[in-house]
């Protein structure tokens, strides 16, 4: 038996010795100056897995703006919504939730019934509202980026990078900072449920304030996150971490870095930071859901330790997220034509007013009775 350990352990060694630590990419911008303060294969295209909904958000607020919906507008889950795969909202078939409440919920939970949802409810159906999508990304010059879906569930076709990902998550913060709170949330109440973000940077790191997180098995554990302290506006993207602990731990590790000043300016911008043209986007189901998963964390966390048991942890302070309250609509009917108004009385003919006219015709060919000339009916006969 000690024997058999012994050669597992040794063999564990030889594989992790064949396994170099991945060099993953990561991406630290200055928020106010769009200094980049540290890249490592920013431009590389990736899987974006959640973080699609950061567009999906930016098209709703674009249609708000532009007056073709309003926050207060139902948005339906409708059988295909219902049926996209987790994470989802737990609402029913039919059900139906304001707008405001649908985008709580997609960007806390990460629903992926809520993104469909809203895309049909705003374009009429997902191919229309991908395609806002798409030329909302070729505005804002994000050569990596190509969507297929508007909330991140895999396919091969939908990839964005970590360059493209900080210049969408700017887009948003200038453009639409009334809606920043929504990204800074913790917690969502829907039907007595707790629909909790995955960000755990925003009750474990002091300043965080946004925004989202992401994971399908082909892209890894995927991040972007805010942060404002002591004057500094920074953002950290992370592709790809091995797990939810690396991710988080790494994401925190650049902003301290950039903080301290351990990380000064490159010299460049975000915006002369430049894609990689012609790279095909890296597929991490192997090492994150496939066979040699256990062999790969376990090379990562020897490389980046922090957080692990027994390692020092970057996320060590006590902060009390915001929460919010949504509301169950319940099911609402559509496609239903409403019964016309009854329309309003005209009286055909003209009240009289006077003693004078009480005398004469009370309509047009009928005579005014006298008392006595009007006859009323026999009695019944009784039998």
């Amino acid at each position: 038996m000690l024997f058999a350990r012994r050669f597992v352990l040794v063999a564990m060694l030889a594989l992790l010795s064949l396994m170099p630590a991945r060099a993953n990419p990561m991406l630290l911008v200055d928020m106010d100056t769009f200094d980049v303060l540290y890249a490592q294969e920013a431009g590389q295209p990736w899987h974006p897995a959640s973080l699609t909904k950061l567009m999906t958000a930016y098209v709703a607020f674009e249609q708000i703006a532009q007056g073709k919906a309003t926050l207060d507008m139902p948005v339906v889950i409708s059988k295909k919504a219902f049926n996209e795969a987790p994470s989802k909202s737990g609402l029913a078939v039919g059900s139906a939730i304001t707008l405001q409440d649908a985008l709580y919920i997609m960007l806390v939970k990460s629903a992926n019934d809520v993104a469909m949802a809203i895309a049909e409810t705003l374009a009429g159906d997902e191919a229309s509202y991908v395609a806002l999508m798409n030329d909302a990304a070729q505005r804002m010059g994000l050569t990596a980026t190509r969507y297929t879906n508007p909330n991140g569930l895999h396919d091969p076709a939908q990839v964005t990078s970590a360059r493209d990902l900080a210049v969408l998550s700017l887009y948003i913060r200038q453009s639409f900072p009334q809606y920043m709170p929504i990204f800074g949330t913790g917690t969502v109440m829907l039907n007595g449920k707790a629909l909790e973000s995955e960000n755990k940077l925003l009750e474990s790191f002091a300043g965080t304030t946004g925004m989202k997180t992401g994971f399908v098995c082909a892209s890894g554990l995927n991040m972007v996150a805010t942060v404002d302290r002591g004057g500094r506006r920074l953002l950290a993207v992370v592709l790809g971490g091995s797990s939810a602990r690396d991710r988080n731990e790494r994401a925190a590790d650049l902003i301290l870095r950039g903080l301290s000043g351990a990380a000064l300016p490159s010299g460049q911008t975000l915006l002369t930071l430049s894609n990689s043209p012609g790279a095909a986007a890296v597929d991490m189901r192997p090492l994150i859901c496939g066979k040699d998963a256990k062999a790969y964390v376990a090379t990562q966390e020897a490389a980046f330790p922090m957080g692990l048991e027994g390692q020092p942890s970057l996320l060590t302070d006590s902060v009390q997220p915001a929460s919010y309250v949504a509301t169950d609509l319940g099911r609402i009917a559509v496609g239903i034509n409403l019964p016309r108004p009854r329309p309003a009385h005209l009286p055909v003919f003209t009240a009289p007013t006077t003693e004078a006219a009480l005398a004469v015709d009370l309509r047009p060919g009928l005579a005014a009775g006298v008392p006595g000339d009007i006859p009323f009916p026999r009695p019944r006969p009784s039998f």
